[in-house]
This record gives structure tokens, sequence and C-alpha cells, in this order.
């Protein structure tokens, strides 16, 4: 039996994920236009910077706790990726559903509105519910696939 739209492009997200180089966390995201994949993203550090799970990121190398201290991440999470990989190649976002095994923290959420994207399929909660307060605001339809 085929798996529903959302259930196919989540096991896509999981897939992306596996390319991931934070040492913390791996999570995976894609852009998905009529049933198509507009472009993926993977957190781990910026294209040319020592990747994360090499020392690459200071932050991800010592026992803070999950959600504190992101400014002093150094890593790109998977829907920035996505996004900004849909930029460079010229793609359009606008109408867009995003596929994420994370919802979005507060910085994402806020690229997730400005680049147009009507919808979001995730499966875990991240521990920063101000980013899902933002989406709801702007209307932007969050699912979550469990």
């Amino acid at each position: 039996m085929k798996p529903d739209w959302d259930t196919y492009f989540m096991g896509v997200a999981h897939a992306v994920k596996e390319r991931a180089s934070c040492s913390r966390r791996k999570v995976g995201a894609i852009l998905v236009k009529d049933k198509q994949i507009v472009s993926s993203g993977y957190n781990g550090t910026p294209a040319g910077v020592k990747n994360c799970d090499e020392g690459g990121c200071g932050r991800c190398a010592s026992d803070t706790p999950s959600g504190k201290d992101l400014e002093k991440c150094s890593c790109c999470h998977a829907e920035e990726n996505a996004i900004v990989q849909a930029a460079r190649h010229g793609m359009n976002t606008g109408g867009a559903t995003m596929y994420t095994t994370f919802t979005a923290c507060t910085q994402c959420a806020k690229m997730i509105i400005n680049a147009g994207i009507k919808k979001v399929v995730a499966e875990h909660d991240y521990p920063d519910d101000l980013g899902t307060k933002l989406l709801k605001e702007a209307d932007v339809e969050l699912v979550r696939l469990r």
C-alpha cells in the first residue's frame, strides 16, 4: 500500500537528516510545491566551515542544555538550509509546504513566514514554543505528524 503524501514526504525528510553533521541533533527538512520537492536542508555548520561533528561548533561540543545559548551555535538549521537552497537555485517558495522532523525555532519560523510557506508538517516539538506561536499568528498551518 502506498503511503499518503505527508508520510511519504516526512520519510524523505528523515532520509535528508542523515546528512546532518550536527553532533547534538539531526534534523531534516524539505520544501514541497505541487507534490514536487523544491529543496532540502539538514542542520550543520555553513558550507566551508569545519563540520560540527569535527569540532566546528563549540556549543555542540559542550554540555549546554537543549534550547539554551543558541546564539553561541554556529550550525544552520535544516529549515533555514532548505529555504536558502531554494533561494540559491531560484526556486519560488510561495505557497510551499515544509516537512521537517522538528517544529521550527523562532528564527526558522520567521524565515518560513517571510518565505511565503503556507504549511509546515512536523513530527517532534523543538524546545521553543515562540516559533509555533509565530506560525499560528501568521496563519501558517502547522500539522503534527506522529
